[in-house]
């Protein structure tokens, strides 16, 4: 049969879990052994975790009645004293852990909104965060459960202040409780409109963002786990209460993540998607320096899943003025788009082609169209020209040829003949 939940006086106001070795402080108040000695010698505090009174001493007075009482309880409650009572015990432990399960279920509710009242008070909000997490890891109704008892707001007033502590200097430990309040939103589906209001709310987004930023390894991934799945719940355009800077310039910095490649490729799936929903997401992304950093990558990219993404989002940046003069002021632009055509995928060269259309077509500048030469982005466009493309690629490559080919011809490369092919394809 399934042990019942402890009496609360039974747990360590620090750990929460069971004592092993119940000791009171000066203060009167028990917790267990190795939690207390962890935070007056292993953090060097002199004050109570419960009340936060000063202690009159560092004594630890071992409360041999207690320990004496959880001993028995655990006495009662032990699977080989419920064996003894009934020898067909062990042959019903499946049916009866089920007919359990609701109760455990309801205490395991309770526990949780009570470790949410006490959340924001208690000086252990690092061993809090991770209890909570351990209860909700996998379990879809205490996530609910949490959801409606206003755990999203409580855990997003802790990463506040959390984050206000740690910015004025507070001790490492407040941006670990941050980390940890991450860990827990991470958890969530957030796939209700209700939910994902509540996160986008600023208290909560400004430490998803900084998460982002400055977190450890592991709490830029829970931090990218929710801003993914913001971005996937389809809430129009999640980026207008937020400040879309913060958001582009964190997502830029994750792109060129060495140390997870799982990491700045859900970056570059946000990034595309506030680009596409945010109605200043294009020219506030060139603004923060978008064009440089994907011109970058796409020289880089072997994956042709990068490339075919990158070249999306240029292409989507191009589609503003701002986005067309930053890459033809990028020395390797012309050439890093050029490399993908015929080499990568026909999706990439589809893209590439849409690109060199708005970038020497829609607003055509001198140096791009001696660079798509020199790059040899105009023999790639001419190659297209002999092989099958679909016709919209045909049709944007041959247009872009007559009428560039003016400023072409000055060039050695350029066919003298191509008129008279050109006439053919009409």
């Amino acid at each position: 049969m399934e042990m019942e939940e402890p009496p609360h006086l039974f747990l360590c106001p620090i750990s929460m879990e069971l004592m092993d070795d119940p000791v009171t402080v000066s203060t009167g108040v028990t917790y267990d052994r190795r939690s207390i000695e962890q935070w007056i010698f292993g953090y060097g505090r002199a004050t109570c975790p419960a009340t936060m009174q000063p202690l009159a001493n560092l004594d630890l007075t071992p409360n041999h009645t207690l320990k004496r009482v959880i001993g028995s309880w655990l006495d009662r409650g032990s699977p080989s004293t419920s064996a003894s009572s009934s020898p067909s015990t062990s042959s019903l432990s499946s049916p009866a852990h089920e007919l359990a399960t609701p109760l455990a279920r309801m205490l395991g509710a309770e526990r949780l909104r009570s470790a949410l009242a006490d959340l924001e008070e208690t000086p252990f909000k690092v061993t809090a965060l991770k209890n909570m997490g351990a209860r909700m890891a996998g379990d879809v109704a205490m996530q609910c459960e949490f959801v409606s008892s206003g755990g999203i707001q409580a855990v997003a007033r802790v990463m506040a202040q959390a984050l206000a502590e740690s910015a004025a200097g507070g001790d490492f430990s407040a941006f670990t409780a941050c980390e940890e309040a991450a860990a827990v939103l991470a958890l969530l589906p957030l796939a209700d409109a209700a939910s994902v209001g509540f996160v986008l709310a600023p208290e909560c987004m400004r430490p998803v963002m900084a998460l982002l930023q400055r977190g450890s390894a592991e709490a830029r991934l829970h931090a990218m786990d929710i801003v993914t799945k913001i971005s996937n719940a389809g809430a129009g355009d999640w980026t207008a209460g937020i400040e879309v800077d913060d958001v582009l310039k964190s997502l830029l910095e994750l792109l060129s993540d060495e140390v997870s490649t799982r990491l700045s490729s859900r970056a570059l799936d946000v990034l595309l998607d506030v680009v596409e929903r945010s109605r200043n997401g294009p020219a506030k992304a060139v603004e923060v320096g978008a064009v440089h950093g994907l011109v970058e990558l796409l020289a880089d990219a072997d994956d042709r899943h990068d490339a075919e993404r990158i070249l999306l989002l240029l292409k989507r940046l191009c589609k503003c003025p701002e986005g067309r003069l930053a890459f033809a002021e990028n020395d390797l632009s012309v050439a890093a788009v050029a490399k993908t055509m015929l080499r990568v995928s026909q999706l990439a060269t589809q893209l590439a082609v849409k690109v060199l259309w708005l970038v020497s077509v829609v607003a055509p500048s001198e140096k791009v169209l001696e660079d798509m030469v020199l790059t040899g982005a105009v023999a790639k466009l001419l190659g297209l020209l002999h092989v099958e493309t679909p016709p919209a690629t045909k049709q944007k490559t041959v247009r872009m040829v007559r009428i560039n080919e003016g400023f072409w011809r000055q060039y050695s490369c350029f066919p003298t003949d191509l008129r008279d092919y050109l006439r053919l394809l009409d």
